[in-house]
């Protein structure tokens, strides 16, 4: 039987390193081999790129040189000792996996010795009897990956959108922010630890079976609501999973929306809409609901149905101009012209008709709200014919008084002329002269209580051409209604009656 002398074993074993080197000289990981009487022997390129060197003695040929170049700290930046080396323990005969470490250059401020994070494997290569015949040190970079990690675990722990996420290999949570910690009111201890089973976040989701089912497959979970089950009660949320990966670990990023808010706000909303509906359907004043657009009626108020006679379904659907209540036409287009321009308006005098055929003289005015995010407009509208009645006749019994003054004293009639106009500047005022002979037989024929229609009839003209002529008159006397127009004229003696009679007042 042949022996091998030593020196052959030598040989053998220099061919086997160098066959060994060419294997793995390509290698995208760092590779260094570590004889156990030699130190450091070998080196590929990658692994010396990981240390920021070109060449292999600036490694060190032995496990003191390697500490005395680098410094590798844990990653609670704690250093490493002495024995505690990747080389160290490989020396020793410890065999490790996934040896994560911070390393960098002593003496170097170079931004290219800056810290990066390795992960170091370290195995031995035995000879033919088993034992030790060199050693391997297999390096990764995991700077960008680390990197990666600790910028999500700082946007996730900085979100306040609550989260919460769960391991997939055994369904168990490992991260939790503070934003669900703040919605539930549980401790980190009450979550982190706790299986899928114990704090079910799906327990009462509308999908339970589906979203169970894709938990476990690690696919997408889509929206959908849920009920957490927390010790105070339950928290109404809408829950979403998305599959992340964590290191090496395939997880479920867990997202919540809290509804609480959204439900106080929509109980608010319908509280202030149920109060709106109420005050609309009782306010005693005639009131209507449209739409913004075409002003398309919505609804009517009881008062409405009163004052016009008109029921909900004989208006509801109707757009301004279709509605019956509008004397003429034109009032129909001046109240949409006014509410295009301005969005709202204030006491617009306009006449108005009933179901039964009845002019009512009123005010109208709307106001723009929004109900439901839709913009709508409130017309509110108050009946004053009584009142200008009322009006007509306090006048009326002031011009009887005033067809024989001899025993009222020029202070009183002065009195009574201010109450019938307040408003009457100190500027001077006009007089009949100031009349065209058209709107003083105009004038005239009010005075005599004739309506816009009577002296469209008499004087053979178009509604407009007196109206026209109703505001100049209105304009020139400074009164703005019929009512002050008539007294206007019995102050200055101008009864109208006689045919373009212009009679002036006494002298006293």
């Amino acid at each position: 039987m042949n022996q091998v002398v030593p020196d052959e074993v030598a040989l053998q074993r220099q061919v086997n390193r160098r066959q060994l080197q060419m294997i793995i000289a390509g290698l995208g990981e760092g590779i260094i081999l570590v004889d156990p009487k030699e130190g450091i022997v070998w080196a590929n390129e990658s692994a010396l790129a990981l240390h920021n060197i070109s060449e292999l003695p600036q490694l060190g040929t032995s496990a003191a040189d390697y500490r005395d170049s680098f410094e590798l700290k844990y990653r609670n930046h704690h250093p490493l000792d002495e024995g505690q080396y990747p080389v160290d323990r490989l020396l020793a005969g410890d065999e490790f996996r996934d040896v994560t470490v911070e390393l960098a250059r002593k003496r170097s401020n170079t931004i290219e010795d800056r810290r990066r994070v390795l992960k170091f494997h370290g195995f031995a290569l035995p000879d033919a009897k088993g034992n030790p015949e060199s050693y391997v040190l297999v390096i990764e970079n995991v700077t960008e990956k680390i990197s990666a990690e600790e910028r999500f675990e700082r946007a996730f722990a900085a979100n306040p959108a609550p989260a919460l996420i769960c391991r997939l290999s055994d369904l168990r949570y490992v991260r939790v922010n503070s934003g669900f910690l703040q919605m539930t009111g549980c401790s980190r201890d009450d979550v982190i630890g706790r299986s899928t089973y114990e704090f079910d976040v799906l327990e009462n989701a509308g999908a339970k079976e589906a979203a169970i089912a894709s938990l476990r497959e690690g696919r997408t979970i889509p929206q959908m609501e849920s009920m957490l089950r927390l010790p105070d009660g339950g928290k109404a949320v809408i829950v979403a999973g998305q599959p992340i990966e964590i290191g090496d670990e395939k997880c479920m990023l867990f997202s919540f929306i809290d509804m609480e808010p959204r439900r106080q706000a929509e109980d608010a909303l319908r509280q202030s809409e149920e109060r709106f509906a109420r005050s609309f359907r009782l306010t005693p004043i005639p009131t209507m609901l449209s739409t913004r657009q075409q002003l398309r009626v919505l609804d009517v108020n009881d008062a409405f149905e009163a004052v016009l006679g008109y029921e909900p379904e004989e208006v509801i659907g109707r757009t301004s101009p279709e509605l019956p209540i509008w004397v003429d036409a034109a009032s129909g287009k001046r109240l949409d012209r006014e509410i295009e321009a301005a969005g709202s308006l204030r006491k617009l005098e306009l006449q108005l008709r009933t179901k039964h055929d009845e002019v009512l003289d009123c005010l109208v005015s709307t106001e723009t709200i929004s109900i439901q995010g839709e913009e709508c407009v409130l017309t509110v509208i108050q009946d004053i014919t009584e009142r200008k009645r009322s009006e007509v006749e306090l006048i009326a019994a002031i011009e009887a008084v005033m067809q024989d003054t001899s025993w009222v004293s020029r202070t009183i009639i002065e009195k009574l002329a201010h109450l019938r106009r307040p408003g009457a500047s100190g500027k001077p005022e006009a007089g009949l002269a100031d009349l065209t002979p058209r709107e003083l037989e105009i004038l005239g024929l009010m005075s005599q209580g004739l309506s816009n229609v009577e002296i469209v009839k008499k004087l053979g003209v178009t509604q407009n051409t007196v109206r026209n002529h109703i505001a100049r008159i209105y304009v020139k006397a400074d009164v703005h209604n019929r009512a002050g127009a008539v007294v206007w004229a019995r102050e200055r003696g101008f009864t109208g009656i006689g045919a373009g009679s212009s009679k002036r007042p006494r002298r006293h």
